[in-house]
């Protein structure tokens, strides 16, 4: 019932700021929870930060800090705002929605963008 686009990726350099948004489809985007996922080559799937329909959100340890999600309803999109990039960033980021709670594995989510490459240089 969602569709999703990612946007906003690039090269960048080592303490560059990027900033990701992922459009959704639908009428009901706001009983959606949105995270952020990303997948280097080589390295499983991992979240790195996810928020609820009403704001609350969550952020793997390594990017605390540095990233921030948030959403606006009214346009139906959800961001991940980076700052302060690291190499070790590098990967694909993938947008993902699902109806209910935001904190659950990755196979809790059903719907998917196509993924947007970040690089980070040194």
């Amino acid at each position: 019932q969602v569709q999703l686009v990612e946007s906003g990726g690039g090269l960048v350099q080592a303490g560059d700021s990027l900033r990701l948004s992922c459009a959704a489809s639908g009428r009901t985007f706001r009983a959606y929870a949105m995270a952020w996922f990303r997948q280097a080559p080589g390295k499983e799937r991992e979240m790195v930060a996810a928020i609820s329909g009403s704001g609350g959100t969550t952020y793997e340890e390594s990017v605390q800090g540095r990233f921030t999600i948030s959403r606006d309803n009214a346009k139906n999109t959800v961001y991940l705002q980076m700052n302060s990039l690291k190499p070790e960033d590098t990967a694909v980021y993938y947008c993902a929605a699902r109806l209910g709670a935001f904190n659950v594995p990755t196979s809790g989510y059903n719907y998917w963008g196509q993924g947007t490459q970040v690089t980070v240089s040194a």
